[in-house]
């Protein structure tokens, strides 16, 4: 089939429209997030193996002060723009990373442990008045703070944001309790809600999305100032997605640079478009893999890695059983020039997802043991993504199918207890990032870029934020 030509402007438009919506995406995003700290005072500590953000007004004088801990699969740099709002009432923030979350690798877990760690380094600071302390937690972090609350009544006051279980709430303790729920959580937490007297309620919000309603920080900022007796000079607070729009501009820049990277690397294509896959064969056999993934993962060493090891195996049964269905494991090479693509294409994947998620999200940094994680993950979806290129004949609509199965599966295995119900976490973020890696793979394909370059370029972007965000140890 012949290659369709355009005009003069067209092909013009093509070549250099999505390197400059790339560089100013970047650029926009770069500005906005180096300006993201401008009035706050920033540093990081590790303190008994527990490491810590601190965040504080550029002018500060001697106020109460904040401990800020996060939920599963959290960390510190997730729970920021609670930093952002009480820092712009005067007050001095920690944000620790607990056990096994972030860049902390400590275990056993002991959370009251890492409370201890931050409510006395707080005390330490020159800025903070160490007989005035407040506690803020999300999810497992809200259990932690209610927790150490209840059996420290020097705290003063104490906001729990989706509180999981009442164990630890009684009419009296913690003292000055505000308790927050997304409308749209699972039924769990608005029973908790209940149990321990009723909770406000932020509307139009679920588990993850409740941290960044405004309805979410004003009241949490009110309740501590209330409780310090506290009148703010101005009440105003800023955006809770500052950092992360910004970050997200950034990643729409960077994903769009694959675009002439790939190009540049691999070639401009002209690739004829692929035969149409045998949907229902794709469907059978991709559902008949992820079936067998489901029963072998549990028996496999790389559990002991938590969620992300659960992941790491899972992809790795469910697409070597595709390939042993296809007999085929072996990709040609293609010669010198995809060999060193790959030495620039593969780190930039990896850069593109990491960068932005780590300057406005969470932390994207692999320490100790992730980096290991990092590998498993990495190959075990780089397995499936070859094989569903594969079986779906290199397609886009191919490669959804085999993505939605997979979700879906895991879905399932997390509902009926086959794994750990936090997969459930973890399956809305696995499904946006294959979505990309599936976008990612047109572009590689139609630059007649080999299966395992596709593959192996797409799979780093997927597992990255798998291995460094989702926890190395139990809570």
């Amino acid at each position: 089939m012949a290659r369709r030509r355009y005009g003069p402007a067209v092909e013009l438009a093509r070549r250099w429209l999505p390197p400059l919506l790339a560089l100013l995406a970047v650029v926009t995003g770069g500005v906005l997030l180096a300006r993201v700290d401008d009035g706050i005072v920033t540093d990081h500590v590790v303190v008994d193996g527990v490491p810590l953000d601190v965040m504080r007004p550029a002018s500060a004088a001697r106020a109460p002060g904040v401990v800020v801990a996060h939920g599963y699969a959290g960390s510190a740099r997730l729970m920021a723009q609670f930093g952002d709002t009480l820092v712009a009432r005067g007050y001095t923030v920690v944000l620790p990373d607990l056990d096994g979350h972030g860049a902390s690798t400590r275990k056993p877990v002991d959370l009251q442990h890492d409370l201890d760690v931050a409510v006395a380094h707080l005390r330490r600071l020159p800025t903070v008045d160490p007989a005035r302390i407040a506690l803020v937690g999300h999810s497992m972090g809200a259990g932690a703070v209610t927790r150490y609350a209840a059996t420290h009544p020097d705290i003063t006051a104490t906001v729990a944001i989706s509180l999981p279980g009442a164990d630890d709430v009684t009419p009296n303790r913690p003292a000055h309790l505000l308790l927050l729920v997304g409308q749209l959580e699972f039924a769990s937490f608005h029973e908790t809600a209940t149990a321990v007297g009723g909770a406000e309620e932020v509307p139009g919000v679920e588990h993850i999305s409740i941290l960044y309603a405004s309805r979410t920080h004003r009241l949490t900022a009110d309740w501590i100032d209330d409780a310090f007796a506290r009148t703010p000079v101005d009440t105003t607070l800023p955006s809770p997605v500052r950092r992360l729009v910004p970050a997200g501009i950034l990643l729409l820049g960077l994903l769009l640079g694959f675009v002439p990277l790939v190009r540049l690397t691999v070639g401009a294509g002209g690739r004829p478009a692929p035969p149409s896959a045998q949907l229902v064969r794709v469907v059978v056999v991709t559902a008949g893999a992820a079936a067998l993934a489901v029963v072998v993962v549990p028996f496999l060493p790389t559990t002991r890695w938590e969620l992300g090891g659960y992941t790491a195996g899972f992809t790795a049964v469910a697409g070597v059983a595709i390939l042993a269905y296809l007999r085929a494991f072996s990709s040609p090479l293609g010669g010198p020039r995809p060999l060193l693509a790959a030495l620039l294409l593969i780190p930039y994947a990896a850069a593109a997802i990491a960068v932005p998620l780590h300057l406005g999200f969470t932390h994207a940094v692999p320490v100790g043991p992730r980096w290991w994680l990092l590998l498993a993950v990495w190959a075990g979806l780089a397995v499936l993504a070859y094989a569903a290129g594969r079986l779906a004949g290199g397609t886009f609509r191919g490669d959804l199918i085999v993505s939605a199965i997979v979700v879906v599966a895991l879905t399932a295995a997390a509902v009926v207890g086959l794994a750990s119900g936090f997969l459930l976490l973890v399956v809305p973020l696995l499904a946006v990032l294959m979505l990309i890696q599936a976008a990612l793979a047109v572009v590689l394909r139609a630059a007649n870029a080999p299966p395992w370059l596709t593959a192996l370029t797409g799979a780093i972007l997927v597992a990255w934020p798998i291995a460094t965000t989702l926890p190395i140890v139990s809570p």
